[in-house]
């Protein structure tokens, strides 16, 4: 991940990627870029998921996709909600596919595959429900 910017244009089709795949799923799905290195990846993705108040939903059905350019990362992970229904591997095909567009440097078309990817197989289990509601802001946060 040479350069990790992007254009408001790129954002804003990351944001689509999210409030579509967000249309079928009482799920929410946010994206957060981190600008520096920085050590254990997972831990890291943890206390984002906390500070950006993801444990925080209805159904404990946050998925963040963590961005780390500088130190060639990307981690996805889920909250308790759906890591209790769903298998073992479940976030291995979703990073797979995210981290084979970034070796192209295809960085937004990765983001939106895994986002694509979270938003069908979280309506699987989280199917959309007349009462859901938008809990989480569908902005890329940056750090």
């Amino acid at each position: 991940m040479k350069d990790f910017s992007l254009s408001k244009k790129q954002e804003k089709k990351i944001i689509q990627a999210i409030q579509l795949a967000e249309q079928n799923t009482s799920g929410e799905i946010r994206v957060h870029i981190d600008a520096e290195p920085n050590g254990n990846h997972l831990d890291i993705a943890a206390e984002v998921f906390m500070a950006l108040k993801m444990d925080q939903t209805r159904d404990r059905n946050g998925v963040l996709f963590h961005v780390s350019p500088k130190d060639h990362n990307f981690t996805v992970i889920g909250d308790i909600g759906i890591t209790a229904v769903v298998p073992d591997d479940f976030w291995e095909e979703i990073k797979e596919a995210v981290i084979k567009k970034f070796k192209k440097e295809n960085y937004v078309k990765g983001l939106i595959k895994g986002i694509e990817m979270a938003g069908t197989a979280l309506q699987k289990y989280f199917p959309y429900k007349d009462d859901d509601k938008n809990e989480l802001p569908d902005e890329i946060s940056w750090g």
